[in-house]
């Protein structure tokens, strides 16, 4: 422990230090080294000092929660005669190939609502009994999902 002197006037005007000697007995011993566990590497000693977050995660929740999603809409009952309709032209042509542009929601796996993806792909099957639409690259579709269905084969459509 150290403490300040008064300073002093003239050649002893710089401050001096009066020391406490109260570990000078073991001050130069050797450092002790255990023989029973081994010494921690520097790496692992480190790691001690390393920055804490407390919070982990935390930024990813607010992200979470600030991400928007959108509501499914109500499709009424003209629009689903059309999308019928087109899903029966579908069938009739399916030999040929048709490539066709769907519109349809995906729910969020986090949270309430989704959001409307558009997909363009050739139609490889359309499974009425389960209500799906498989496009070539097996992407499957739920038609109940289904808000728009787009491509050349529509052109005389309505």
């Amino acid at each position: 422990m150290m403490k300040k002197l008064p300073k002093k006037t003239g050649k002893e005007s710089n401050l001096k230090m009066e020391y406490n000697h109260k570990y000078d007995d073991i001050i130069n011993m050797p450092h002790h080294v255990s023989k029973k566990h081994p010494q921690m590497s520097l790496y692992a000693r480190s790691a001690q000092f390393a920055p804490f977050a407390a919070l982990t995660g935390y930024e990813e929740a607010v992200k979470e929660t600030a991400r928007e999603t959108e509501n499914e809409l109500d499709i009424d009952d003209e629009l689903k005669a059309i999308l019928d309709d087109k899903l029966q032209l579908i069938i009739e042509q399916k030999d040929n190939k048709p490539e066709v542009s769907i519109t349809y929601f995906v729910k969020d796996k986090k949270k309430e609502g989704g959001a409307y993806i558009s997909k363009t792909g050739i139609v490889k099957k359309i499974d009425l009994y389960n209500q799906i639409l498989s496009l070539a690259d097996n992407t499957e579709i739920p038609i109940k999902d289904i808000i728009d269905i787009s491509g050349k084969l529509f052109s005389t459509f309505r």
